[in-house]
């Protein structure tokens, strides 16, 4: 499954850096929550990575919905942004909150297309 199949979708995220922790080798701070799609292969051939935008409180696992994936043009690593079902975030919204780490690539935000 591409990373962009997952826009619009119901998700599970084990979070492995929760809200607070520390990356363990570049020591910046998470100001969000963060983990993985288990089982899920991304384009690099880890687990599927995601930001967990719009709760403000540490997490072990999160459902939610994929609104938006952040393709990274200079790595092959791209990173879904689920956020509570129901929830909604501009692509500038998503920008400042995960500037954080995203600030060191150069990326484009995937969208779902409304056909018809």
């Amino acid at each position: 499954m591409r990373s962009r199949d997952f826009i619009g979708q119901s998700v599970r995220v084990q979070v492995d850096r929760p809200l607070g922790s520390f990356h363990p080798s570049h020591g910046f701070r998470y100001p969000s929550n963060y983990g993985y799609l288990p089982g899920v292969p991304a384009p690099d051939g880890e687990e599927m990575d995601a930001y967990i935008l719009g709760v403000k409180r540490p997490l072990l696992e999160f459902q939610g919905t994929c609104i938006a994936v952040i393709h990274r043009l200079d790595d092959e690593d791209d990173k879904l942004v689920v956020v509570p079902h129901g929830q909604d975030l501009s692509d500038q919204e998503i920008r400042r909150l995960t500037e954080f780490q995203e600030q060191y690539f150069q990326s484009v935000i995937w969208r779902l297309v409304e056909t018809g």
